[in-house]
């Protein structure tokens, strides 16, 4: 079964050290569906590995299809966060080998000016296809698949 990464995008509120455990944090953002918690741990890829703080505007991507417990707030494991910019939109997901993401919602189509870079920041120039990929962009079509020109591509 194909993993759905299910992204919250918020400012955060709080980072705290979860009781206990030295290497996780409880990240709490808010936006506009309320409060939710992140748990942020050693396997949370932040991009670009920047400090979280209270005020940085975040995508946050869990796995939808891992089990989680029902509460309130809802809380969830982090796989990928990072800054996120009101006039972009960042996607995470599988993309086969015409680049159209497991889902069939995204399309790229990327160009020269497009970054592609691995998630330790190296530049990337093998085939996208059958990756991971964390895609920042700004415009799409309104077709199905969207197709958009990426600005950043980042493969995981």
């Amino acid at each position: 079964m194909a993993t759905i990464y299910a992204p919250v995008t918020g400012m955060i509120q709080q980072v705290r050290p979860v009781a206990n455990e030295c290497y996780q944090h409880l990240v709490t953002i808010r936006n506009a569906d309320g409060i939710t918690n992140f748990i942020v741990d050693a396997d949370t890829y932040v991009i670009g590995a920047v400090r979280l703080r209270p005020g940085m505007m975040i995508t946050a991507f869990y796995d939808g299809a891992a089990p989680m417990p029902l509460i309130y707030p809802p809380q969830y494991r982090a796989v990928f966060l990072g800054r996120s910019n009101p006039r972009e939109t960042m996607y995470a997901g599988m993309f086969d080998d015409d680049l159209v993401s497991e889902d069939g919602t995204l399309k790229l189509t990327p160009d020269q000016n497009t970054e592609i870079i691995t998630s330790n920041g190296q530049r990337y120039t093998c085939e996208l296809g059958g990756h991971v990929l964390i895609v920042y962009y700004t415009t799409s079509t309104r077709s199905i698949p969207a197709k958009t020109t990426p600005r950043k591509i980042i493969v995981i």
